[in-house]
């Protein structure tokens, strides 16, 4: 016996079976809604279910097929009696019978819950050891009348090992196990918690009463098959029959061979004796059969009748509950009513105020008004401005793609005489706008779209109809008068209450002298109230915020016709801001230009200035040398001669710069006012100038500078180091004849372009001058010098941290996006053409102007430690292209973060990412760097690794504190050494 946790518990329980007079199965009263739940489980779940073959589990719960209503119910197996039959006990009821296996089978998880009944033993009770079988059966009977189908109260004393719970049990203030120990059917223990004598003592009880009489007896003889809802009857045999006494803990049952012992007690008759007895067994079976479903609809009868009472009962109580929930409504019923109607009216008022505050839609119809009878209308003379400067700007295309000098003149007398129309126009146009309150206007737009947007969202596609503005109209009108209807009904109905009131105040007013009485008071009271209450909860209903679809579709409409009309004025206002601005900078520098001729005076005087600067110092050179050689030489005199030829270089420069600034003002008069000034001034060669975006230069020669040859970085052309106005610069050499000329000023105006709209922030190595070489066919342009700011160099040397590297490479990615921007492909990306200016500002360097993307891309330089930097693409013969170039830049970042990391190289020649221990961030940005599908530079710079790096600008001019270094030939042997004495800057001599 163990301790129960549980002692004295109480709880309500309705018997369901009864095993022997001290022996019963119960169910829990509150389980009755699992039960309901169990059985459509059990139905909806078994008849699709597999049947149990093999040996079951004893532990396990199947669904089984009742053999009497063949409905299914939880059972576990108690015994395999063969192949074809088990014992088994439906758990939620208590009985047993023999199943086919086919009738058992297997229930889903969610139904192996605990059983819904549990078997009881009266607590300190015990069968008489003597007790026969027929006693066995009227003490069934006995116990069955007290707890069949009744609700009695149980309360906990102890608890077997098999679960079954040892208590006493009362029905109506009835001790039950008092009545069995009365009636004789069982004996008070000695020790009312051992009972495993108890049960042992029965077994042998039963045992010997079978050994000594063979009876039939059916387990269900005695109860019905329904409690609470169905419960499951069966079929008993001789196994069933002595099973039904089986012991708790052991499950014992009487075997097959126990049965033929029984058997073989009876005495042996005749065939002709059996053959009556067998019809007579027969007849009782069916008569059996009979009385079980008469029991059985007897019983089915008995419960609906208790169901029907319950009903009854409840129906009962709750309209006694009705009844008095009524009264008390009746008692209260004109106060509370009042209640409720003040209550309303406060809401009323306070709809009403909210509803006046917001004006129903009144914003939208405002916005209407303002787009349809305020908007401004295009100036007359906007028209015939636009008119008279297409022409203007056609009389210059003319003049500007003239080459012969008479059609010139008359093409540029043609211009004059449209630019005065011009001019007239524009001065009517400004005196016509500065009548318009076009910023008052466009300010009032842009408020009134933004507190639209803020009520209705973004607008979308507008209808073209002229009717949506109408059809809003309408509708508004609509909702309105039905919203005054609803109002003035309710102030009807209140105005009839209220006069109403004071009808029926006089009838309770004891202080006048004037009789009246209740029924002469117009209306009826309830019928007043009613109304007034009706009234008011339709104002209230009535909200005019809120819109069915039908209603929601005219406000957008209206709202997004509204929007287009917003925007529509809006850009008329800009397109006429925009050309009165125009007109104002053409008016101004007209009144400049109108009536005179620009020339180039001002440019010839300083040329004249230049070419003499230019004599003196040449002089001064040839001085110099041939006092080196004189047999005279002084030192002195020497720093004299060179002071001298630092100040005529220096005047010289300073001139050139004002030459610049002079062919600047001309090509801007070239450009917006006189195209013919290169037709009439071709020696000024302001064209040449122009076409090579202001690098070109025929003033500054390269014997003039104090120009020192770069040896070490001549390896490919020519290259000399020199310095103006305080900056290092590099003059690298190009050949060039007469069809590559053009090509080469051309590449260098496009690049130089790019560079100036961006300036320092472009990520591109400035161009300085493009100048030429009266004694060789070379072009020299001249670039700023960086001094061992290369990568190649600084790796070589120091090399750049992962801080330091996303920095620079950073600045590279802006300069690649500013080229690819401009449809440039670089296409010499490398080590050696990559500048880390001050180790935090990536540059890129330029190119060579005289080759292809193609020829680029394919030079051998195009290689970094082991690395190639072309792609698999350009390898396999594709032309170059942006991918091309963010290929390279994937493998100069790769080459900066793996340091001296071994890896490996794919067949695609791509490098192996994953082997390499670095950020991973950077790992993820180089896989998508090298993959097919390559990532852009703008969306290299929105990176992660890029977020929090900051391109730091620093001035073109880098401290020297650095060996110069150029590009390796990679045909070399001493590698490192070549590095430090061949660094690459400005634009390698390699590209």
């Amino acid at each position: 016996m163990d301790g129960d946790t549980e002692y004295d518990k109480v709880e309500d329980v309705v018997g369901c079976h009864v095993e022997d007079a001290v022996t019963f199965w119960a169910q829990n009263v509150s389980r009755c809604n699992d039960l309901l739940k169990l059985s459509c489980a059990l139905a909806e779940a078994c008849p699709r279910a597999n049947a149990v073959f093999g040996k079951p589990d004893f532990s396990k719960i199947y669904g089984g097929c009742f053999s009497e209503d063949r409905c299914w119910y939880r059972c576990m197996v108690q015994q395999v009696i063969n192949n074809e039959k088990c014992q088994v006990l439906y758990i939620d009821y208590g009985n047993s019978e023999v199943l086919n296996r086919s009738d058992i089978v297997e229930i889903p998880p969610n139904l192996q819950c605990p059983s819904v009944a549990k078997k009881y033993r009266l607590w300190g009770l015990q069968l008489p050891t003597d007790q026969n079988l027929n006693m066995f059966d009227q003490g069934k009977k006995f116990l069955s009348s007290l707890v069949f189908e009744k609700e009695i109260k149980i309360r906990h004393k102890a608890k077997h090992k098999d679960g079954t719970v040892i208590a006493q049990a009362e029905y109506e203030k009835i001790d039950i196990g008092e009545e069995v120990a009365k009636a004789g059917f069982a004996e008070k223990c000695t020790f009312p918690g051992n009972t495993k004598d108890a049960e042992e003592r029965k077994v042998d009880v039963m045992q010997n009463q079978h050994r000594r009489i063979k009876v039939s007896v059916p387990l269900w003889v005695n109860r019905s098959d329904h409690v609470l809802y169905s419960i499951p009857r069966g079929r008993f045999d001789q196994v069933a029959a002595s099973a039904r006494n089986q012991n708790f803990t052991g499950n014992r049952m009487f075997t097959p061979k126990e049965k033929m012992l029984v058997s073989t007690s009876v005495p042996v008759t005749s065939l002709a004796q059996i053959r009556p007895d067998q019809k007579l067994s027969e007849e009782k079976e069916v008569l059996r059969r009979e009385n079980v479903n008469l029991l059985q609809r007897q019983k089915e009868l008995e419960l609906k009748v208790q169901q029907l009472k319950r009903e009854l009962q409840r129906e009962k109580e709750a309209s006694s509950k009705t009844a008095e929930s009524f009264e008390e409504t009746l008692r209260t019923y004109i106060g509370t009513k009042m209640r409720s109607l003040a209550a309303k009216v406060k809401a009323l008022k306070e709809v009403r105020h909210t509803n006046k505050n917001s004006r129903f839609e009144e914003q939208l119809s405002q916005a209407i008004k303002l787009v349809t009878e305020g908007c401004l209308t295009v100036p007359c003379s906007l028209e015939k401005l636009q008119k008279i400067w297409t022409e203007y700007d056609l009389a210059q295309k003319r003049i500007q793609l003239c080459r012969n000098v008479d059609e010139r003149d008359e093409l540029i007398a043609m211009r004059d005489e449209v630019q005065q129309n011009l001019y007239s126009a524009v001065e009517e146009l400004i005196l016509e706008v500065d009548q318009l309150p076009l910023s008052e206007r466009s300010r009032m737009l842009e408020e009134l779209s933004a507190s639209l947007e803020m009520v209705y969202g973004q607008g979308s596609e507008a209808d073209d109809s002229e009717e949506v503005f109408q059809q809003f109209f309408k509708w508004k009108s609509v909702k309105m008068k039905k919203l005054i209807c609803v109002r003035n009904d309710t102030d009807t109905a209140l105005q009839i209450l209220a006069d109403w009131f004071s009808g029926t105040l006089k009838c309770f007013d004891l202080m006048s002298e004037a009789s009246s009485d209740l029924e002469e008071v117009a209306g009826n009271a309830d019928e007043i109230l009613k109304k007034v209450e009706l009234a008011i909860c339709e104002e209230l209903g009535t909200d005019l915020n809120e819109h069915d679809e039908a209603e929601k579709g005219i406000i957008m409409s209206a709202y997004n016709k509204v929007i287009h009309k917003l925007r529509q004025e809006q850009s008329i206002i800009t397109v006429i801001q925009n050309r009165y601005l125009a007109s104002v900078e053409f008016k101004k520098q007209a009144e400049e230009w109108l009536n005179r001729r620009p020339d180039i005076n001002n440019l010839l005087s300083i040329k004249k200035t230049v070419k003499s600067l230019k004599a003196q110092l040449r002089w001064k050179l040839v001085a110099k040398n041939n006092f080196e050689e004189s047999d005279d030489y002084s030192e002195f005199e020497m720093t004299g001669i060179k002071e001298e030829i630092a100040d005529l270089r220096n005047r010289v420069l300073q001139e050139i710069s004002k030459e610049q600034e002079e062919y600047d003002k001309l090509a801007y008069l070239v450009q917006k006012w006189f195209p013919e000034l290169p037709l009439l001034y071709p020696e000024a060669g302001i064209l040449n100038y122009m076409n090579s975006g202001g690098l070109l230069t025929c003033s500054l020669e390269r014997d003039l500078l104090d120009a020192e040859p770069m040896k070490e970085l001549s390896t490919k052309r020519p290259l000399v180091c020199s310095e103006i106005q305080g900056q290092k610069v590099l003059l690298k050499g190009y050949s060039v004849d007469v069809s590559s000329e053009a090509k080469v000023i051309e590449r260098v105006a496009k690049y130089h372009r790019v560079w100036d709209q961006q300036k320092e922030k472009s990520g591109l190595l400035q161009l300085l001058f493009l100048l030429f070489c009266k004694s060789d066919p070379l072009v020299y342009l001249v670039v700023p010098y960086y001094p061992g700011a290369s990568l190649g160099a600084l790796q070589a040397d120091t090399p750049l941290t992962l801080k330091e590297a996303l920095k620079v490479m950073k600045g590279v990615a802006q300069g690649l996006q500013t080229l690819h921007g401009a449809n440039i492909v670089h296409g010499s990306l490398h080590g050696n053409n990559v500048f880390a200016v001050n180790r935090k500002q990536g540059i890129v360097g330029d190119f060579d102007f005289t080759k292809s993307e193609e020829q680029r891309a394919a030079a051998n330089t195009m290689v970094v430690s082991t690395l190639s930097l072309v792609s698999p693409e350009l390898k396999m013969g594709q032309p170059a292209s942006p991918a091309s170039d963010m290929y390279a830049y994937g493998c100069l970042l790769f080459w900066l973060c793996v340091q001296n990391q071994e890896f490996g190289i794919k067949e695609d020649g791509t490098p192996e990412v994953d082997v390499v221990v670095m950020d991973d961030k950077v790992k993820s940005l180089l896989l998508n760097l090298f993959c097919c599908n390559r990532l852009t530079a703008e969306q290299v710079l929105r990176d992660d690794c890029f977020l929090v790096v900051d391109a730091i600008p620093v001035s073109p001019q880098l401290s020297e504190d650095h060996e110069p270094r150029e590009e390796h030939d990679s045909e070399k042997t001493d590698e490192k050494k070549k590095m430090r004495l061949t660094e690459e800057n400005g634009a390698s001599s390699i590209q």
